[in-house]
Protein backbone atom coordinates (compact mmCIF):
# COMPACT_ATOMS: atom_id res chain seq x y z
CA UNK A 1 0.00 0.00 0.00
CA UNK A 2 0.95 3.32 -0.87
CA UNK A 3 1.79 5.76 1.87
CA UNK A 4 2.49 8.64 -0.31
CA UNK A 5 -1.06 10.36 -0.28
CA UNK A 6 -0.67 10.26 3.97
CA UNK A 7 2.69 11.84 3.31
CA UNK A 8 1.73 14.40 1.17
CA UNK A 9 -1.37 15.45 3.59
CA UNK A 10 1.18 15.84 6.39
CA UNK A 11 3.54 17.81 4.41
CA UNK A 12 0.11 20.16 3.93
CA UNK A 13 -0.66 20.44 6.80
CA UNK A 14 2.94 21.83 8.33
CA UNK A 15 2.62 25.38 7.49
CA UNK A 16 -0.51 25.39 9.53
CA UNK A 17 0.34 23.60 12.32
CA UNK A 18 4.07 25.46 12.53
CA UNK A 19 1.47 28.48 12.13
CA UNK A 20 -0.90 26.88 15.33
CA UNK A 21 2.41 27.05 17.53
CA UNK A 22 3.64 30.44 16.78
CA UNK A 23 -0.11 32.04 17.66
CA UNK A 24 0.55 29.59 21.22
CA UNK A 25 4.24 30.94 21.97
CA UNK A 26 3.07 34.59 20.95
CA UNK A 27 0.40 34.09 23.62
CA UNK A 28 1.71 32.92 26.17
CA UNK A 29 4.54 35.23 25.82
CA UNK A 30 1.96 38.06 26.15
CA UNK A 31 0.40 36.61 29.06
CA UNK A 32 3.09 36.28 30.57
CA UNK A 33 3.92 40.05 29.99
CA UNK A 34 7.74 38.71 28.51
CA UNK A 35 9.45 40.90 25.75
CA UNK A 36 10.70 38.71 22.90
CA UNK A 37 14.31 39.92 23.88
CA UNK A 38 13.76 38.77 27.46
CA UNK A 39 12.51 35.20 26.18
CA UNK A 40 15.32 35.27 23.81
CA UNK A 41 17.73 35.85 26.88
CA UNK A 42 15.88 32.83 28.83
CA UNK A 43 15.72 30.83 25.95
CA UNK A 44 19.23 31.49 24.08
CA UNK A 45 17.20 31.35 21.18
CA UNK A 46 18.08 34.72 18.82
CA UNK A 47 15.42 36.99 18.42
CA UNK A 48 14.93 36.83 14.54
CA UNK A 49 14.44 32.89 15.27
CA UNK A 50 11.62 33.94 17.81
CA UNK A 51 10.16 36.11 15.26
CA UNK A 52 10.12 33.19 12.88
CA UNK A 53 8.88 31.43 15.15
CA UNK A 54 5.86 33.19 15.91
CA UNK A 55 5.02 34.11 12.50
CA UNK A 56 4.98 30.18 11.69
CA UNK A 57 8.09 30.33 9.37
CA UNK A 58 10.41 27.95 11.30
CA UNK A 59 10.59 24.21 11.68
CA UNK A 60 11.46 24.22 15.58
CA UNK A 61 13.00 21.20 16.69
CA UNK A 62 11.72 19.64 20.18
CA UNK A 63 14.85 20.77 21.80
CA UNK A 64 14.23 24.16 21.33
CA UNK A 65 10.50 23.86 21.89
CA UNK A 66 11.45 22.64 25.59
CA UNK A 67 14.09 25.35 25.55
CA UNK A 68 11.14 27.99 24.79
CA UNK A 69 8.32 26.32 27.12
CA UNK A 70 10.92 26.17 30.03
CA UNK A 71 11.61 29.93 29.69
CA UNK A 72 8.22 30.54 29.82
CA UNK A 73 7.44 28.20 32.36
CA UNK A 74 5.02 26.07 30.99
CA UNK A 75 4.67 22.45 30.41
CA UNK A 76 5.82 21.72 26.08
CA UNK A 77 2.35 20.47 25.41
CA UNK A 78 1.16 24.64 26.16
CA UNK A 79 2.71 25.36 23.25
CA UNK A 80 1.91 22.24 20.95
CA UNK A 81 -1.35 22.56 18.81
CA UNK A 82 -4.25 19.92 20.47
CA UNK A 83 -6.49 18.34 18.73
CA UNK A 84 -10.16 19.01 20.13
CA UNK A 85 -12.23 16.91 21.55
CA UNK A 86 -15.98 17.50 22.05
CA UNK A 87 -16.80 17.19 25.76
CA UNK A 88 -20.08 19.04 26.12
CA UNK A 89 -23.50 17.58 25.46
CA UNK A 90 -24.74 18.65 21.46
CA UNK A 91 -27.28 20.88 23.73
CA UNK A 92 -25.44 22.51 25.87
CA UNK A 93 -23.10 23.36 23.14
CA UNK A 94 -25.74 24.72 20.30
CA UNK A 95 -26.90 26.83 23.62
CA UNK A 96 -23.60 28.23 23.65
CA UNK A 97 -22.87 28.65 20.39
CA UNK A 98 -25.46 31.05 19.87
CA UNK A 99 -24.71 33.44 23.16
CA UNK A 100 -23.26 36.67 22.25
CA UNK A 101 -19.67 37.18 24.46
CA UNK A 102 -21.14 39.37 27.06
CA UNK A 103 -23.83 36.33 27.92
CA UNK A 104 -20.97 33.82 27.87
CA UNK A 105 -19.40 35.82 30.36
CA UNK A 106 -22.32 35.92 32.33
CA UNK A 107 -23.24 32.24 31.88
CA UNK A 108 -19.32 31.31 33.33
CA UNK A 109 -20.11 33.23 36.22
CA UNK A 110 -23.52 31.78 37.10
CA UNK A 111 -22.12 28.45 36.64
CA UNK A 112 -19.12 29.99 38.74
CA UNK A 113 -21.60 30.89 41.52
CA UNK A 114 -23.33 27.38 41.64
CA UNK A 115 -20.71 24.99 41.17
CA UNK A 116 -17.40 26.29 42.54
CA UNK A 117 -17.64 24.30 45.87
CA UNK A 118 -13.74 25.43 46.22
CA UNK A 119 -14.92 29.01 46.88
CA UNK A 120 -13.49 29.52 50.24
CA UNK A 121 -14.72 32.68 52.16
CA UNK A 122 -13.41 35.89 51.10
CA UNK A 123 -11.09 37.70 53.58
CA UNK A 124 -9.57 40.83 52.40
CA UNK A 125 -9.53 42.31 48.70
CA UNK A 126 -6.97 41.60 45.88
CA UNK A 127 -6.05 43.97 42.93
CA UNK A 128 -5.44 42.21 39.50
CA UNK A 129 -4.74 43.68 36.20
CA UNK A 130 -2.40 45.44 33.98
CA UNK A 131 0.30 48.14 35.10
CA UNK A 132 -1.12 51.87 34.55
CA UNK A 133 -4.83 50.73 35.81
CA UNK A 134 -4.33 52.17 39.27
CA UNK A 135 -3.66 49.02 41.54
CA UNK A 136 -1.24 50.66 42.97
CA UNK A 137 -2.34 54.50 43.93
CA UNK A 138 -6.19 52.86 44.81
CA UNK A 139 -4.69 49.97 46.42
CA UNK A 140 -2.80 52.22 49.03
CA UNK A 141 -5.71 54.54 49.45
CA UNK A 142 -7.82 51.98 50.56
CA UNK A 143 -5.64 50.28 52.71
CA UNK A 144 -4.98 53.80 54.18
CA UNK A 145 -9.12 54.54 54.63
CA UNK A 146 -9.94 51.33 56.25
CA UNK A 147 -6.81 50.63 58.18
CA UNK A 148 -5.92 47.15 57.27
CA UNK A 149 -2.18 46.47 55.82
CA UNK A 150 -1.64 47.15 51.93
CA UNK A 151 0.79 44.42 50.57
CA UNK A 152 2.55 44.90 46.83
CA UNK A 153 2.83 41.31 46.39
CA UNK A 154 5.87 42.03 44.18
CA UNK A 155 7.12 43.80 46.55
CA UNK A 156 7.02 41.12 49.32
CA UNK A 157 8.66 38.75 46.38
CA UNK A 158 11.38 40.73 46.45
CA UNK A 159 11.64 40.55 50.43
CA UNK A 160 11.81 36.66 50.36
CA UNK A 161 13.91 36.45 47.81
CA UNK A 162 16.57 39.11 48.79
CA UNK A 163 17.05 40.45 45.31
CA UNK A 164 15.02 42.48 42.93
CA UNK A 165 12.89 41.18 40.01
CA UNK A 166 15.16 41.76 37.67
CA UNK A 167 17.85 39.84 39.14
CA UNK A 168 15.12 37.09 39.59
CA UNK A 169 14.50 36.37 36.52
CA UNK A 170 18.00 36.57 35.54
CA UNK A 171 18.99 33.89 37.61
CA UNK A 172 16.25 31.62 37.36
CA UNK A 173 13.72 32.83 35.39
CA UNK A 174 9.88 32.77 34.70
CA UNK A 175 10.58 29.18 37.17
CA UNK A 176 12.13 31.09 40.03
CA UNK A 177 9.56 34.28 40.10
CA UNK A 178 6.29 32.10 39.96
CA UNK A 179 7.72 29.77 42.81
CA UNK A 180 8.64 33.11 44.85
CA UNK A 181 5.04 34.76 43.50
CA UNK A 182 3.67 31.40 45.26
CA UNK A 183 5.03 31.36 48.51
CA UNK A 184 4.81 35.44 48.83
CA UNK A 185 0.61 34.87 47.76
CA UNK A 186 1.16 31.96 50.81
CA UNK A 187 2.84 34.11 53.69
CA UNK A 188 0.02 36.75 53.11
CA UNK A 189 -2.69 34.41 53.67
CA UNK A 190 -1.23 33.39 56.40
CA UNK A 191 0.05 36.53 58.12
CA UNK A 192 -2.37 39.24 56.88
CA UNK A 193 -5.40 37.50 55.50
CA UNK A 194 -7.51 41.03 56.21
CA UNK A 195 -5.27 43.15 53.62
CA UNK A 196 -5.57 44.70 50.32
CA UNK A 197 -3.28 42.99 48.34
CA UNK A 198 -1.83 43.92 44.70
CA UNK A 199 -0.95 41.10 42.43
CA UNK A 200 1.38 41.45 39.60
CA UNK A 201 -0.20 41.89 35.97
CA UNK A 202 0.97 38.15 34.66
CA UNK A 203 -0.10 36.49 38.26
CA UNK A 204 -3.22 35.79 36.29
CA UNK A 205 -1.28 33.58 33.56
CA UNK A 206 -0.43 31.19 36.34
CA UNK A 207 -3.29 28.97 37.41
CA UNK A 208 -3.17 27.48 39.98
CA UNK A 209 -1.63 30.75 41.84
CA UNK A 210 -4.56 32.39 40.64
CA UNK A 211 -7.40 30.40 41.80
CA UNK A 212 -5.64 30.32 45.38
CA UNK A 213 -6.05 34.38 44.86
CA UNK A 214 -9.47 33.91 43.67
CA UNK A 215 -10.59 31.49 46.39
CA UNK A 216 -9.04 33.56 49.45
CA UNK A 217 -9.61 37.21 48.70
CA UNK A 218 -12.55 39.25 47.07
CA UNK A 219 -10.79 40.11 43.69
CA UNK A 220 -11.20 43.06 41.55
CA UNK A 221 -9.51 43.89 38.16
CA UNK A 222 -8.20 47.53 37.99
CA UNK A 223 -8.62 48.01 34.49
CA UNK A 224 -8.11 51.09 31.69
CA UNK A 225 -8.29 51.87 28.42
CA UNK A 226 -4.75 50.44 26.55
CA UNK A 227 -4.20 54.47 25.83
CA UNK A 228 -4.54 55.05 29.31
CA UNK A 229 -2.61 51.95 30.36
CA UNK A 230 -0.39 53.25 28.62
CA UNK A 231 0.36 56.84 29.11
CA UNK A 232 0.01 56.21 32.95
CA UNK A 233 2.98 53.90 32.62
CA UNK A 234 5.00 56.53 30.97
CA UNK A 235 4.35 58.91 33.44
CA UNK A 236 5.69 56.91 35.72
CA UNK A 237 8.95 56.66 34.27
CA UNK A 238 8.69 53.09 33.55
CA UNK A 239 7.88 51.46 30.13
CA UNK A 240 8.49 47.73 30.67
CA UNK A 241 8.03 45.21 29.10
CA UNK A 242 7.33 47.31 25.95
CA UNK A 243 11.14 49.11 26.43
CA UNK A 244 13.08 49.21 23.18
CA UNK A 245 9.89 48.08 20.90
CA UNK A 246 7.95 49.87 18.12
CA UNK A 247 5.36 48.56 18.56
CA UNK A 248 4.99 49.30 22.02
CA UNK A 249 0.70 49.59 21.93
CA UNK A 250 0.27 46.84 19.63
CA UNK A 251 2.30 44.62 21.89
CA UNK A 252 0.18 46.26 24.90
CA UNK A 253 -3.11 45.57 23.21
CA UNK A 254 -1.82 41.61 22.48
CA UNK A 255 -1.26 41.01 26.07
CA UNK A 256 -5.15 42.80 27.56
CA UNK A 257 -6.47 40.49 24.72
CA UNK A 258 -4.68 37.50 26.26
CA UNK A 259 -5.30 38.01 30.00
CA UNK A 260 -9.27 39.24 28.97
CA UNK A 261 -10.64 35.96 30.39
CA UNK A 262 -8.27 35.65 33.19
CA UNK A 263 -9.27 38.59 34.37
CA UNK A 264 -12.68 38.65 33.96
CA UNK A 265 -12.99 35.77 36.47
CA UNK A 266 -12.23 38.62 39.18
CA UNK A 267 -15.32 38.87 41.86
CA UNK A 268 -15.73 42.35 40.73
CA UNK A 269 -14.63 45.10 37.78
CA UNK A 270 -13.74 49.29 38.17
CA UNK A 271 -12.89 50.41 35.04
CA UNK A 272 -10.36 53.31 36.06
CA UNK A 273 -10.77 55.83 32.73
CA UNK A 274 -11.62 58.69 31.85
CA UNK A 275 -12.28 59.12 35.39
CA UNK A 276 -10.49 61.10 38.05
CA UNK A 277 -8.53 59.01 41.43
CA UNK A 278 -11.45 60.50 43.67
CA UNK A 279 -14.14 58.65 42.06
CA UNK A 280 -12.87 55.44 41.09
CA UNK A 281 -11.59 55.22 44.81
CA UNK A 282 -15.09 55.90 45.96
CA UNK A 283 -16.43 52.68 43.92
CA UNK A 284 -13.37 50.72 44.69
CA UNK A 285 -13.94 51.56 48.62
CA UNK A 286 -18.07 50.59 48.12
CA UNK A 287 -16.59 47.27 46.71
CA UNK A 288 -14.14 46.37 49.30
CA UNK A 289 -15.62 47.94 52.37
CA UNK A 290 -17.53 44.41 53.38
CA UNK A 291 -14.73 42.33 52.64
CA UNK A 292 -12.26 44.80 54.90
CA UNK A 293 -14.33 45.03 57.91
CA UNK A 294 -15.92 42.18 59.41
CA UNK A 295 -14.75 38.43 57.90
CA UNK A 296 -17.99 36.97 59.40
CA UNK A 297 -19.82 38.92 57.47
CA UNK A 298 -18.71 38.02 53.82
CA UNK A 299 -19.20 34.43 53.59
CA UNK A 300 -20.80 34.04 50.49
Amino acid sequence: MSMHPANDQNESNGPDYMATIGDRVRAIRARRGMARKELSSQSDISERYLAQIEGGKANISIMLLQRLAAAMGVPVQDILPQQEQQVLPPPLRDLLDRLSPAQLDEAYQLLVRHFDMNKGQHCGVALIGLRGGGKSRLGRMLGERLNVPYIRLNGLIEQLAGMDIGEIMALGGQPAYRRFEREALEYVIEQYPLSVVEAGGSLVSEAETFQRLLNRFHTVWIKASPEEHMQRVIDQGDTRPMQGHTHAMDDLKRILVERDADYRRADAVLDTSHRSVEDSFAELLSLARPYLTDPAAVNQ
